[in-house]
């Protein structure tokens, strides 16, 4: 697969959507996005929350940022508060540093894109992710 593409991002979404009833998680907001940082799709969940767009879009957003998942950036949010302070501040505020975004890569380890997702814990939200892109036969990149 060269690129993602929309009949892709809905059955990453829909497959998350699934992950999040199996686990019986809090409503989720799901946002994948091309690998230039463009929004393909995006849903969310009745009951989900006003500001979850904007949190799952970021989140696929610093995935696609950094090169890899934004478990990465959680780390380095701890140990180097000021590089992360710093990149979200080059980016606008547009990165949110914590589990749920994901890279999409091929089988070939090529970016197409990111899936953000946010709703339940961190850890829940990146297992939805995961589930997302493995229904599409694509690898998730978690960092």
């Amino acid at each position: 697969m060269g690129k993602l593409t929309l009949a892709t991002a809905q059955t990453i979404i829909s497959a998350a959507f699934e992950k999040a009833a199996a686990l019986s998680l809090k409503p989720i907001s799901v946002a994948v996005l091309d690998d230039g940082g463009h929004l393909i799709a995006f849903a969310r969940q009745d009951g989900s929350s006003i500001l979850r767009p904007q949190i799952a879009t970021g989140k696929a957003y610093g995935a696609l940022a950094v090169g890899t998942g934004t478990r990465w950036l959680q780390a380095n949010a701890e140990t180097r508060p000021h590089f992360v302070q710093a990149l979200n501040g080059v980016s606008g505020g547009a990165i949110v540093p914590v589990p749920g975004g994901v890279l999409v890569r091929n089988a070939g380890g090529e970016v197409l894109g990111a899936v953000g997702i946010t709703g339940d814990t961190s850890d829940h939200d990146e297992a939805c992710a995961v589930a997302g892109i493995a229904a599409v036969g694509l690898v998730a990149d978690c960092g």
